[in-house]
C-alpha cells in the first residue's frame, strides 16, 4: 500500500516504513506529525481524494532537520567587472513514515 501526500508545495510518493526529506517543518526530532492524504493504493482498490480524502492520514515520526550541501551562485556581467559569487543552504526535514490510515 502506497500513499501520495503534500506538503511544502510539492507531492511525495509514501509507503510504510519509508524515510523521505521535505521542506523545512517546524518541528523537533521525535515529534509526530500527520498528513492529508491525496491518493492511496489499498487492498480495494485505489481511492482518490477531491482534493484530499476525508479520515485518511498519513503519520510520520521527525528523525532530523539538516542543511544540503551548499550551491554556489555565480552571478557575471561580461566587460562590466562586475562579479558576484553566493552560496546557498537548503534547510530540510527528514521524516519517517509510521502508518497509512484509510
Amino acid at each position: 500500500m502506497y500513499a501520495i501526500i503534500e506538503t511544502g508545495g510539492k507531492q511525495y510518493k509514501v509507503s510504510q516504513g519509508d524515510s523521505i526529506s521535505v521542506e523545512k517543518l517546524s518541528a523537533n526530532p521525535g515529534d509526530t506529525l500527520t498528513f492529508d492524504v491525496l491518493f492511496v493504493s489499498g487492498e480495494n482498490g485505489p481511492v482518490i481524494g477531491t482534493p484530499v480524502i476525508e479520515g485518511a492520514k498519513v503519520t510520520a515520526e521527525v528523525i532530523e532537520q539538516y542543511k544540503d550541501k551548499k550551491l554556489t551562485v555565480f552571478r557575471y556581467k561580461p566587460k562590466k567587472n562586475q562579479r558576484r559569487k553566493l552560496g546557498h543552504r537548503q534547510p530540510y526535514t527528514l521524516i519517517r513514515i509510521t502508518e497509512i490510515k484509510l
